[in-house]
């Protein structure tokens, strides 16, 4: 698959691969301790730099990975949202990060949405989960939104094998069967 040109549009957004212009907001998303209190904690900038090059790398190798989120109208990086599946990781991954600035306005559902039908069209993926911290209601609520439900504890690999998450998921039938709905 060629993945240069991924380009998905919804209503406000645009899902697209990330762009090093994307970085300065990147950083400060990863530099903020209460948008990143459920993903490892805050990391300084060049800490962020060389987990910002993980995306890019994943679509190079894999094929796959978080979109950059940009608003459509102003083309401002929103977060990234996507298909994950690191290294031993409990399943096939869609998971998400907004700016603080972008949180609570709707887009992690509209974008998850669009690249909910992404994965499972262009991947063949037979089921999606969501690894979502127990105390992380927000996200809860939005993988609520996509129809998931809470399928119990799970387990992520080293070095987060501490952290605690819920395995969050559903099936393709079960996500074409409600977008058909």
């Amino acid at each position: 698959m060629q993945t240069d040109d991924i380009r998905i549009e919804t209503e406000r957004l645009v899902l697209r691969l990330p762009h090093i212009d994307d970085f300065g907001r990147y950083a400060e998303l990863h530099a903020d301790e209460g948008a990143m209190k459920f993903l490892g904690g805050p990391l300084k900038r060049a800490e962020a730099w060389r987990k910002f090059l993980q995306m890019p790398g994943a679509w190079q190798l894999q094929g796959f990975a978080m979109f950059s989120i940009v608003e459509k109208e102003t083309g401002l990086w929103l977060g990234q949202l996507g298909p994950w599946r690191p290294e031993g990781w409990p399943g096939n991954e869609l998971g998400w990060a907004f700016h603080p600035d972008a949180q609570g306005k709707g887009y992690a559902t509209e974008a998850g949405k669009a690249a909910m039908d992404w994965a499972f069209e262009n991947l063949g993926w037979k089921d999606v989960i969501h690894c979502i911290d127990p105390d992380n209601v927000p996200s809860q609520r939005v993988a609520e939104r996509l129809g998931s439900r809470n399928k119990g504890p799970g387990k992520l690999p080293p070095p987060s094998e501490d952290h605690p998450i819920d395995i969050w998921g559903q099936s393709r039938d079960e996500w074409q069967a409600r977008r058909s709905a």
